[in-house]
């Protein structure tokens, strides 16, 4: 049994073993790293050999991390990566390649079906009905879109909102607010079998993930970097974030905004930002934080977009998808009971 895995900024792992008596047996260990001394490859292989071939990703960390003394040196790898290659090995954790991926386009909704479709589409790729996806979203109003676990109150400036004539909605992810007007940020959500991140911790999860868009970007003249945990920024400022929700049908959602021409003053009269907040980032002010593609690529909205769907197409291998009527129709249910609701919206007030 063969497995590969290339952790973000690592080199890559390679693990071949068999089973015996439901055990892990023959195990060995491979690949580009670096590893001193010598023998701390025997001692990892040793700690691995005789699991349970059941055994979870972050126990076989936990198994190599017991062995490995303070004098050794591991360099390009990681124990997460080694107990996802083992698990790649057993079949229990995916590559890329194992997927048969869309890529979508919109459609046009309201800010609250698309955070809707978070949710039913997932239904739809955990029941075998839609394969896995990359969606890039489309709007036709202006929404607040806040995270999971935020307080309406602690985020929301209602005279603003009201003001400017903008919505709230709840999405079923944590991270921060949203501010989403049509045409003033890119976002999309990633659809995928959680097998796809096995073993991995969040914080690594983020960038694996968010790779080929960090590609993309560099194809439209941004360097970005990823800033732990789920921050997206360049040279001149951040550009975006990213949040996940796993469900326990065993696909996850993880999604990203990014700004592209956001008009922060608006912004700032309809959230609450904490001062907190932007002492934690290192900032003077709040519409420091926001700084959009447009101003570092002088490209349309859509130019990106189009940049963004060819690469992922390209990279994994992806077809077209389509979003039905029947689809919307659904997510327009789902509003109606769920996210379109006090109980929802306001359930940590």
């Amino acid at each position: 049994m063969h497995g590969e895995y290339k952790e973000p900024g690592h080199k890559l792992i390679v693990v071949d073993l068999d089973i015996e008596d439901g055990v892990l047996a023959h195990v060995q260990i491979a690949g580009d790293f670096f590893l001193e001394p010598d023998d701390a490859l025997p001692r990892i292989t040793a700690a691995i050999e005789g699991l349970p071939k059941d055994t979870a990703a972050a126990d076989i960390a936990a198994a190599v991390e017991k062995v490995l003394k303070p004098t050794d040196e591991l360099f390009g790898l990681s124990v997460h990566g080694i107990a996802t290659a083992v698990r790649r090995a057993l079949g229990k954790s995916i590559d890329w390649d194992d997927l048969e991926l869309e890529v979508l386009h919109g459609p046009v909704v309201s800010p609250m079906v698309n955070v809707a479709m978070d949710e039913t589409l997932i239904e739809d790729v955990a029941a075998g009905r839609r394969k896995p996806f990359m969606r890039i979203w489309e709007w036709d109003s202006p929404c607040v879109v806040i995270g999971s676990f935020q307080s309406v109150s602690n985020e929301i400036d209602w005279d603003g909102m009201n003001r400017h004539g903008i919505t709230l909605c709840r999405r079923v992810t944590g991270g921060g607010a949203m501010f989403m007007e049509a045409g003033n940020c890119i976002t999309y959500s990633l659809v995928v079998p959680t097998a796809l991140v096995d073993g991995m911790s969040f914080k690594d999860s983020y960038p694996f993930l968010d790779e080929w868009v960090m590609e993309a970007l560099e194809k439209v003249g941004v360097k970005a970097t990823y800033v732990p945990l789920n921050d997206i920024t360049s040279e001149q400022g951040k550009i975006g974030g990213a949040a996940q929700k796993h469900f326990a049908s065993g696909v996850m959602v993880h999604h990203v905004t990014m700004s592209y021409d956001i008009d922060a003053e608006k912004m700032m009269e309809c959230l609450r930002i904490g001062k907190e907040k932007i002492r934690d980032k290192g900032l003077r002010s709040a519409v420091k934080r926001v700084d959009p593609i447009k101003s570092q690529t002088g490209m349309a909205r859509q130019d990106i977009i189009d940049v963004f769907l060819d690469h992922f197409a390209t990279k994994y291998k992806a077809t077209p998808g389509t979003i039905t009527q029947a689809d919307i129709d659904t997510a327009l249910e789902r509003c109606e009971t769920k996210f379109d609701t006090d109980d929802w919206t306001f359930r940590l007030p």
